[in-house]
């Protein structure tokens, strides 16, 4: 796990209460690891599922365009040094070639059930900018041409192919991709959103970070104190979606220092996720993979 401090404004002056378990098909850490119980919280992600159960919102994710992976995909041969790898990490790049000027307006996402889905088309140099920032101080990695392409990428769907800009890097056999088609829109959810510590201590999950190859496990981004054990990540689970809903655990009374923490957390699932929709039970709406506005967002 991963932990990142985070400034906040205010000092965090009053605890935060203890993560829940649920029962039945609800996952997470051993019981024993959190005896805590909130029933606001379980009845909070209960009333997400079953308001995105049978929604138009869920009729639209069901047939969206929904990346659930990087949109930036490093080269097949992987980086040659680790001076490469952090110029990749800290997105520096010089562009040493001209990228191509004109592009088709729309491109295709196919899934191996046969649909299709046709997107509007990033041009080469908005592709670019997306992932090189040019500004840098230290080792870079230097682009010298692209090319319309195609990879693959996982979505909400299941494994799609999808065109991407195929970027030429100085010294490597293999291209940088970086997916050429945006995400649909998100839909409007079916339920509003509600305050961050309401329904007995709930706090939003930020992003998604990764999943398990087969599925069975997710990595979200959670926050936490600096007076407290850390966050505690819990699902519940129907055939439609899986409502995340996350809380502290071990959180001791008096004032903290003025920062908050991210951590990434696993989710164990009961049955691998699958084309069910991940939602956050505090923000009513599916977890985003990756910074909203970072180079490989869930959605536009």
């Amino acid at each position: 796990m991963t932990t990142r401090a985070k400034h906040l404004v205010s000092l965090l002056l009053a605890p935060l209460l203890g993560a829940c378990l649920l029962a039945g098909c609800d996952s997470g850490p051993r019981a024993d690891d959190d005896t805590s119980q909130s029933p606001r919280q379980r009845e909070r992600a209960r009333q997400v599922a079953d308001a995105w159960r049978g929604s138009a919102a869920a009729t639209a994710w069901s047939q969206g365009y929904y990346p659930m992976a990087d949109a930036v995909q490093a080269p097949e041969s992987g980086w040659h040094s680790q001076a490469d790898e952090h110029a990749y990490e800290n997105r520096n790049f010089a562009l040493r070639g001209k990228l191509p000027a004109g592009t088709a307006a729309q491109g295709k996402v196919g899934w191996p059930s046969g649909d299709t889905l046709t997107r509007p088309l990033w041009a080469a140099e908005q592709a670019y900018r997306s992932f090189a920032l040019d500004d840098g101080a230290g080792p870079r990695l230097t682009v010298t041409g692209a090319k319309l392409g195609t990879t693959t990428i996982a979505t909400s769907r299941g494994t799609a192919t999808v065109p991407a800009w195929l970027f030429a890097l100085d010294g490597y056999g293999t291209p940088l991709k970086r997916v050429a088609v945006t995400p649909s829109k998100l839909p409007r959810s079916p339920i509003a959103s509600t305050s961050q510590g309401s329904a007995g201590g709930l706090w939003s999950i930020p992003e998604m970070t990764g999943s398990a190859a087969d599925g069975r496990s997710v990595t979200v981004e959670a926050a936490h104190g600096a007076c407290d054990d850390g966050p505690v990540v819990r699902a519940l689970e129907t055939d439609e979606s899986v409502v995340l809903y996350a809380s502290v655990a071990g959180a001791r009374s008096g004032p903290c220092t003025a920062q908050m923490l991210m951590q990434d957390v696993e989710v164990e699932l009961h049955k691998p996720l699958g084309d069910r929709v991940l939602l956050d039970a505090v923000a009513g709406r599916p977890v985003p993979y990756g910074e909203p506005g970072g180079p490989s967002p869930s959605w536009s």
